[in-house]
């Protein structure tokens, strides 16, 4: 490390064992520790390389679901609550504390909290916050690691979900971060998202620096840049038609890069499900593409596409345009199921494939 990283260092190792985060430690085991940039606040956050330990790791299977925000419907107030370093408010057996231990300049240190870079600790927390708020999700809360949404459909109605959020927070001893919680909001911003009686739209302040992002020049550079776009893919019409070029170092890239940079910084408002009216579900297969839009009541709900798998190129359109079909009822499976849903592709002859 760097005198200036050293000196770094030093303030945090002292900061966790006042705060009774770290103690010294004398394991045999030991990953090294590092920093990394922090993004929002700037400074620097003091990690550990866990791959070694992770490598050795039975892991949890626990699946963090897909945000799809589809049972918000009729939401007008919102509230939100931030968790205080959730991570450290969780303790570590006693037996399994020697196995945190990282390495520094000035001695070995163990963990006695649940500490970033594990391979299992963001299911774990998922799996603990979903168990603390069982009875409320899906009803008026939505739970992401260490995020809380609290949406509910009247400002009276938002005063008692309130009420039973913190009551649980209080009964696990879980603490809030005050600064970044929000409370009796008409529209809210979540996990990239913004909520509100409308509908959901792209945060602004996520995709402001997409303007002036430069055109990849590496295998590495293009992920990046496709991971950012692909997250927001629902608000982007044949999102996959226009990647395409994107994915290699062709002519037809700097083109394509510019058009998927102009429209995630201008998407629309998608429309908020509403689960007890019918859906309408139009499909095509065009060129390499397949392509999907999911609408209500003449507003869209969600854009979807994907490129063509290797063997479906030799499909006859008609198998194509059925492809479509069958693909866009999987990915919206959540919508559709138990819901009135009308299917509209330009391929007439699926009428009788039942027949």
């Amino acid at each position: 490390m760097a005198p200036d990283e050293l000196r770094e260092l030093k303030v945090q190792l002292q900061e966790q064992l006042d705060k009774g985060f770290i103690r010294p430690s004398s394991s045999p085991w030991g990953c090294p520790a590092l920093f990394v940039e922090k993004k929002d606040q700037g400074g620097k956050r003091l990690c550990v390389d866990y791959r070694p330990l992770n490598a050795v790791t039975i892991r949890t299977n626990t699946l963090c679901h897909t945000l799809t925000f589809c049972l918000i419907t009729g939401a007008k107030v919102f509230s939100k609550i931030d968790l205080r370093s959730g991570y450290y408010q969780i303790k570590i057996k006693e037996e399994d504390i020697p196995k945190t231990a990282f390495s520094t300049r000035y001695g070995l240190y163990e963990y006695l909290v649940m500490s970033f870079g594990l391979t299992n600790a963001p299911a774990f927390f998922m799996y603990m916050m979903n168990s603390v708020f069982m009875n409320e999700l899906d009803k008026f809360v939505v739970v992401f690691i260490d995020d809380i949404l609290i949406y509910s459909k009247s400002e009276k109605e938002h005063e008692e979900h309130l009420k039973i959020v913190l009551t649980r927070l209080r009964e696990h001893k879980l603490y809030a971060k005050f600064s970044k919680c929000a409370f009796w909001l008409k529209e809210v911003s979540f996990l990239g998202h913004i909520l509100s009686e409308k509908g959901v739209a792209v945060d602004p302040s996520k995709v402001k620096d997409v303007l002036n992002w430069k055109q990849p020049e590496t295998v590495t550079e293009i992920r990046s840049f496709l991971g950012l776009a692909g997250y927001y893919r629902r608000f982007i019409k044949d999102f996959s038609k226009t990647a395409k070029p994107v994915t290699s170092l062709t002519e037809k890239m700097g083109k394509a890069f510019q058009t998927l940079k102009k429209l995630l910084t201008s998407t629309p408002v998608l429309a908020q499900s509403d689960v007890t009216k019918p859906f309408d579900v139009y499909c095509d297969a065009s060129g390499n593409v397949l392509g999907y839009v999911l609408m209500q009541e003449g507003r869209v709900i969600a854009y979807a596409s994907r490129q063509l798998r290797k063997h479906e190129a030799n499909y006859p359109t008609h198998d194509l345009e059925l492809a479509a079909v069958v693909h866009a009822l999987k990915i919206w499976r959540h919508y559709l199921l138990s819901n009135t849903c009308h299917i509209y592709t330009d391929h007439k002859s699926l009428k009788y494939i039942f027949t």
